[in-house]
């Protein structure tokens, strides 16, 4: 066509011009040259493209008892000012591992990479497979790492609230440790100094994820203990640190059961919970004045460093008196480090704005308490040994340690007891179960005082050795 126009000359230099006509055959001789011409004037800049980072792929290898093995590719790129490494995890390369391996396998995934984000990345149909292997997958970075039995995910209920039935393999599942946005830092900066505590390890977020299409479910809550570790920065003193805590959003702080471990000469900090939400740790030092002498003392101090009991006031801990019902299930459900649950409790004598509330509806929710045949739970009443060993019973079963007692029938465990007799027929496993795991002891020798009170000292000792026998807290 003509004219022809030529794009990409520089101002200032002179060009000419030749023309040849081709075709299939061949092409002509060259035409006369053309008069010289040279381009002047300005002509608009071109508009030029952002650079952006390409992606980085390597590949990415994962640890089985000890064997090395290819099982993915990891993938570095900038989102919203953060590094994202995403881990994707080959299904064949997955599925050669656990043929190889009997039930319970734990494939470790290193990654080393210095990330803002780490996500592991595997479909449904993978979950699902490592679930009927019972297999744990393990996602480490430089600074924590988060152990997930793949039962935990859950895949037939994710897919199910992904809305519409879908083929397992097209359900994208995210496995995500992420160090969190400016804001969320600033929300647990306030929280620290609303609550008197110290930060010693960053805050990180840990998120499940279940994604198809525009859908996006998070797994936020789980049927048993997960592990993440945190790791100690350099320096920090390892005997100043209380408790690793969850900051919900809105700026609230939970204790999580965590103890203090040591790895390859680096301290972490080992946090278990049955739910997902940025995680931090801490140092709450705190000792109360009436209990120096006391028999119950680092019980109570310990318990009260880790937010689990609070005191009287004016560093108060009245250790002798009597516990209600309403302050011993609050108690049970911060020990254990379970997210309150706002609903309403099924209780007539509960109402939704009283203090308790929450606690006892988680209480009612982790199947800790039943409350009364008449519908009632009486929060105010004094509760009685024997209704405390029958709910701390139950939270061995969440702490999964009732499945390890012996099986031994609770008259040959209560025979010591001169006063066995006077327990409740509805109490005496529970009874049976506490004394096994020595959570329990009598009042002495030979009086288990079931019918008696429980003291404020005695809840905290029994919730610190629930923990302690859990292999929860150190």
């Amino acid at each position: 066509a003509s004219p022809i126009t030529i794009t990409g000359l520089q101002n200032g230099t002179t060009y000419t011009f030749t023309v040849k006509a081709i075709n299939s055959v061949g092409s002509s001789a060259a035409s006369a040259v053309s008069n010289a011409v040279t381009p002047h004037g300005s002509t608009p800049a071109e508009p030029t493209t952002p650079s952006i980072p390409q992606p980085m792929n390597t590949g990415v290898d994962a640890l089985e008892n000890g064997k090395v093995q290819s099982i993915g590719t990891a993938t570095t790129t900038k989102v919203n000012d953060q590094t994202v490494t995403t881990v994707v995890i080959d299904p064949k390369k997955l599925d050669a591992i656990l043929a190889a391996e009997d039930q319970h396998a734990v494939i470790t995934i290193p990654v080393n990479t210095k990330a803002d984000v780490v996500v592991g990345e595997l479909n449904g149909q993978m979950v699902k497979n490592m679930e009927q292997k019972q297999a744990v997958l393990v996602i480490k970075t430089e600074n924590a790492t988060y152990t997930l039995p793949a039962q935990q995910i859950n895949i037939n209920h994710l897919s199910d609230q992904l809305g519409k039935p879908v083929a397992l393999q097209d359900i994208k599942v995210q496995i995500e440790i992420a160090a969190p946005k400016a804001d969320t830092v600033k929300t647990v900066e306030n929280a620290a100094s609303k609550g008197q505590f110290t930060i010693v390890a960053p805050p990180l977020n840990f998120t499940v994820r279940g994604i198809y299409g525009d859908a996006k479910v998070e797994v936020s809550k789980f049927n048993a203990y997960v592990e993440r570790t945190l790791a100690i920065p350099d320096g920090a003193d390892p005997q100043k640190i209380t408790t690793g805590v969850v900051i919900e959003p809105d700026g609230a702080v939970r204790h999580v059961p965590t103890k203090i471990v040591k790895v390859d000469g680096k301290y972490f900090a080992e946090v278990n919970s049955l739910t997902n939400s940025t995680y931090s740790v801490v140092w709450h030092p705190l000792e109360f004045k009436d209990v120096a002498k006391h028999w119950a003392k680092d019980a109570v101090n310990d318990m009260g460093s880790r937010m689990i009991v609070g005191g009287s006031g004016s560093d108060m801990f009245n250790p002798d008196q009597d516990i209600t019902r309403a302050e011993f299930a609050a108690i049970v459900v911060r020990g254990l480090g379970l997210k309150p649950e706002g609903n309403a409790a099924p209780f007539s004598d509960v109402q939704q704005s009283d203090w308790y509330n929450d606690f006892i509806q988680t209480s009612y929710a982790y199947q800790l308490i039943t409350g009364f045949e008449d519908g009632t739970f009486r929060p105010d009443d004094k509760i009685t040994r024997e209704q405390a060993m029958a709910i701390i019973a139950k939270a061995m079963t969440i702490t999964d340690l009732k499945a390890k007692l012996p099986s031994k029938e609770a008259g040959e465990v209560l025979r010591p007891f001169a006063d066995a007799n006077k327990t409740s027929g509805w109490a005496k496993n529970s009874a049976a179960d506490c004394l096994q795991a020595g959570i329990i002891s009598g009042r002495n020798h030979s009086q288990l005082a079931p019918k008696d009170n429980i003291t404020r000292a005695e809840v905290a000792a029994i919730i610190q050795r629930l923990l302690q026998k859990s292999d929860l807290i150190n």
